[in-house]
């Protein structure tokens, strides 16, 4: 292309203006068409909304190395919620799969005829599901439309099991032990670590994500809708207003808000022929919810606890943590290991878990402070091989400020494909077609199920405009092509735009395209 570009030039200052047209003309090739890119990629790639953006792609055989297409991958770009990839694979390789952590509840005071004359302290370690998210076989349970979205994806689901579950085993377990009644105090020591994402906290106390699920049920047509809430913590209540239309009509709920201590208020509509609608209230303080929903699974397990179950949690009576961890334990929790835990921050997609792991990195080096955790995950991919020059990344989730190149993502998933646990880590990774955030892409083509791969979505508005900005869409990962060549590959645009926010969904479907063109032409 360069020498016919010399040519047409050097005729063109000979013959005059006409053959610079011509000239022009030939320079307008596709700008995305490079060697091994497939045509019919092409067609998906240069749809409208993305005219004003650009597209990157690297594709690499796994087994010999071979680069099969070279789409501006050594350009930085914003990869949203891909970066999930460097957190859990962080961790993955610094633990292991198998790694688990023990939360502990201890005690002060003594114990006399069932009664303990101290606190109980139940120690956050970061356990993101506390034994809510896990299933009988003991794998951890997830919706492809996951609670943490339900604010802002339509669809939104519940698993069936309780979040509590893992505050009930630990107060059966003080039970057990031999308390009957707490004459002093239950603290959550959560001193662990500290952070925030997105204006939330990110704590060692997880309990039900941090949030509080509210089911808007539709009734009959003129009525009132009904509400249920989940976890039925104290003081927690929910007042609706939300009113049942008539068939086909506006299905439109508020976020839900605090309106006074304990209340949380929703509003809107819901049509008669709706499905329930999931909406959720993260509130602030995870500490003192834990130490109240503590409080309450000890009373069902029949330990009572003279101290009051509402206050906020009284952490300033807490010795340091030397000595609270010295401290006999009378119950402990162990978590999901890290590959079960991988596998729900992946497949939904969860950012507060993803951040939890880059803080548990930080805390295992002995720092409070979870912003410590990004040079220490930058460190452990370093040692293992990672060209670290080629991502810029200022959290674990994936939010505004975190750049990679298209080559650095793909390193990662060729560096995990070496491991001895290259099929476990492949499986937390959402499978195009059949579950996850890719449970809805490509689900007819013949790539589904062969495409394992993270996916990433940044969206801002464009008010100048009235239309939605497509910061990016990402999905990288590992494929199994058409004639059983194992791949591993990025795709990512950068600045597309949509009427609306639906389109988001389109971009999630045209990148799952171009990701299926690639898997049937190699």
């Amino acid at each position: 292309m360069r020498a016919f570009t010399r040519r047409t030039a050097a005729i063109a200052t000979v013959l005059g203006v006409a053959l610079a047209v011509t000239a022009c003309t030939a320079e307008q090739t596709d700008p995305y068409a490079v060697d091994g890119l497939p045509e019919a990629a092409l067609e998906v790639m240069n749809k409208a909304p993305y005219a004003e953006g650009t597209w990157y792609i690297a594709v690499q055989d796994i087994d010999t190395g071979d680069v099969l297409i070279d789409l501006n991958a050594n350009r930085m770009a914003a990869p949203g919620s891909f970066v999930k990839t460097y957190s859990a694979g962080a961790a993955w390789l610094e633990w292991g799969p198998d790694h688990t952590i023990t939360t502990p509840v201890k005690r002060s005071g003594e114990v006399t005829a069932g009664a303990l004359d101290g606190d109980l302290v139940l120690v956050g370690m970061g356990d993101i599901t506390m034994g809510g998210r896990t299933k009988a076989d003991g794998t951890v349970d997830f919706t492809d439309l996951d609670h943490n979205d339900a604010n802002f994806l339509a669809g939104s689901t519940l698993t069936p099991e309780d979040p509590l579950t893992g505050l009930d085993e630990l107060a059966e377990q003080v039970k057990a032990a031999g308390i009957d009644s707490v004459a002093g105090d239950v603290v959550i020591d959560d001193r662990l670590f500290a952070g925030e994402l997105a204006g939330q906290p990110v704590t060692p106390i997880v309990i039900n994500q941090n949030l509080i699920d509210i089911m808007v049920h539709p009734g009959k047509a003129g009525e009132p809708a009904s509400v249920d809430m989940i976890p039925v913590v104290s003081p927690w209540v929910v007042t609706s207003t939300v009113e049942t239309v008539e068939a086909g009509g506006p299905t439109n709920i508020t976020l839900p808000k605090p309106t006074r201590d304990g209340e949380i208020l929703v509003s809107g509509t819901i049509a008669a022929d709706s499905d329930p609608q999931l909406k959720v209230y993260a509130f602030a303080d995870p500490a003192t919810f834990a130490r109240t929903a503590f409080i309450e699974a000890l009373e069902r397990a029949g330990v009572s606890v003279a101290a009051d179950p509402i206050i906020v949690n009284p952490d300033e009576n807490l010795a340091d943590r030397a000595t609270v961890d010295a401290l006999p334990s009378v119950a402990e929790l162990e978590s999901l290991s890290i590959e079960q835990e991988a596998t729900y921050v992946m497949k939904i997609s969860y950012n507060r878990g993803a951040q939890t792991l880059i803080c548990r990195l930080a805390a295992e080096r002995g720092s409070t402070d979870c912003d410590d955790g990004i040079p220490i995950a930058a460190e452990i991919w370093d040692a293992a091989g990672l060209d670290i020059l080629g991502a810029s990344l200022v959290d674990g989730s994936g939010l505004e400020g975190n750049y990679v190149t298209p080559a650095n993502a793909l390193q990662i998933q060729t560096l995990m494909a070496t491991r001895p646990d290259a099929a476990r880590w492949q499986a937390t990774m959402p499978v195009l077609g059949v579950d996850g955030s890719l449970a809805a892409v490509e689900a007819d083509s013949p790539a589904a199920g062969k495409v394992f791969a993270k996916t990433g979505t940044l969206i801002g508005g464009d008010p100048f405009n009235g239309r939605m900005r497509l910061t990016t869409k990402t999905l990288g990962g590992v494929m199994e092509a058409a004639t059983g060549r194992n791949l591993a590959f990025t795709i990512m645009v950068n600045q597309g735009f949509f009427p609306a926010l639906e389109g988001v969904f389109e971009a999630n479907d045209d990148v799952g395209a171009v990701a299926a063109i690639i898997q049937q032409a190699y």
